[in-house]
């Protein structure tokens, strides 16, 4: 289960451009109505299947969302960054989640009650219009990465999936290093691949001078003829 211990107040900097759109009574009511929690490695979040209870908002860490096959093997469909928002799309559609939710990595993050959310949102047009262009965004990143999931070959989607990694999540300080350390299952999933597949790619990509690899960390090197690679498809 996920730990509640950080005290709200140490968080609130962090969560500014949403707290901004908010009245002073609203922003009074979601403080006292809000918690944080943190979540281990690879520690679910929220559930396919599930009622939506929570907006989440990732203070710190890395978190996936999924959606499991017919051939138990997972589709990661998006990735979540701080400061950002997730878990409401369902609850504003009036439905179950038809994916899950997990951490990358150690992270933490604020959970606010959908139903205080919604109410915010009908009063308040700013709110509702901030939910309404991250839908829009995430709605077109969708369209898209469906289009090069089912159309490009392997070497497209995992080249296309490197820089997705690094616009999603920057680089380290060596400006070549992916900042987040992915198992070859998770950079399959999210390249809509085998494991297999992926790890002789990755090779592949590595014998070619156009990446670097220790362990979980991949080094982009050439990150202009994988731009190419991915436009090709």
């Amino acid at each position: 289960m996920p730990r509640k211990s950080t005290p709200v107040s140490s968080v609130l900097p962090r969560m500014s451009a949403f707290f901004s759109l908010l009245t002073e009574e609203q922003r009074e009511e979601c403080t006292r109505q809000m918690a944080v929690r943190t979540y281990k490695k690879n520690e679910i979040i929220y559930s396919e299947g599930a009622t939506p209870q929570f907006l989440f908002g990732l203070v710190t860490g890395k978190v996936k969302i999924f959606k499991s096959g017919v051939s138990q093997r997972s589709q990661i469909v998006r990735v979540i960054k701080s400061v950002d928002y997730f878990g409401y799309r369902a609850a504003f559609a009036g439905q179950k989640y038809v994916t899950a939710a997990a951490a990358f990595e150690a992270s933490t993050l604020v959970t606010i009650p959908i139903e205080l959310v919604e109410r915010m949102a009908i009063q308040n047009a700013r709110l509702g219009w901030f939910f309404i262009e991250r839908l829009s965004v995430g709605l077109g990143m969708a369209d898209e990465r469906t289009v090069s999931l089912t159309q490009k070959h392997i070497h497209g989607r995992l080249a296309e999936a490197l820089l997705f990694l690094k616009d999603s999540y920057g680089l380290e300080e060596d400006n070549c290093t992916l900042s987040i350390y992915l198992s070859r299952e998770d950079l399959a999933n999210l390249s809509n691949m085998t494991t297999a597949n992926a790890i002789r790619t990755l090779s592949s990509f590595a014998q070619e001078k156009l990446i670097a690899i220790d362990g979980r960390k991949i080094k982009l090197i050439n990150i202009a003829q994988l731009e190419l690679i991915s436009r090709i498809g």
